[in-house]
């Protein structure tokens, strides 16, 4: 019965990781086109009493930032230039499609263990 329930912490903890995860990435996609906008990065840590995952520190990107050339732009110099952002929006959606795709992943290991339980349940009570 304690390995179902550590089971279904360690599903759930890789759930909240990869929901952490999907944040970062809509909010990347979403300042795609924010001027001086960095990329977010996170690394996932490992839970050594439980084995689970969490979500490590979100860290911005050290790419070099694009500089465009408009000079009608409000944040333009006197060279009529400005830093653009470094998200790459087919690396976002790449990297939404990956957490999602971890998620049901882990939502369905997260309903095996929950149904396991309830069969385990359901010998014990006869």
């Amino acid at each position: 019965m304690a390995d179902i329930l550590g089971t279904l912490s360690i599903s759930a903890s890789g759930m909240q990781a990869q929901a952490e995860r999907l944040r970062h990435t809509s909010e990347n996609i979403a300042n795609a086109d924010t001027p001086g906008y960095r990329r977010k990065t996170m690394a996932f840590e490992t839970l050594m009493q439980t084995g689970g995952v969490e979500a490590g520190r979100v860290q911005l990107s050290k790419a070099e930032l694009p500089q465009i050339h408009d000079p009608a732009h409000p944040l333009a110099d006197e060279n009529g230039n400005y830093a653009g952002s470094n998200v790459d929006l087919i690396v976002e959606i790449a990297d939404a499609r990956e957490a999602q795709r971890s998620y049901d992943a882990n939502l369905k290991m997260f309903d095996q263990a929950r149904k396991m339980n309830q069969g385990l349940l359901e010998l014990l009570r006869r």
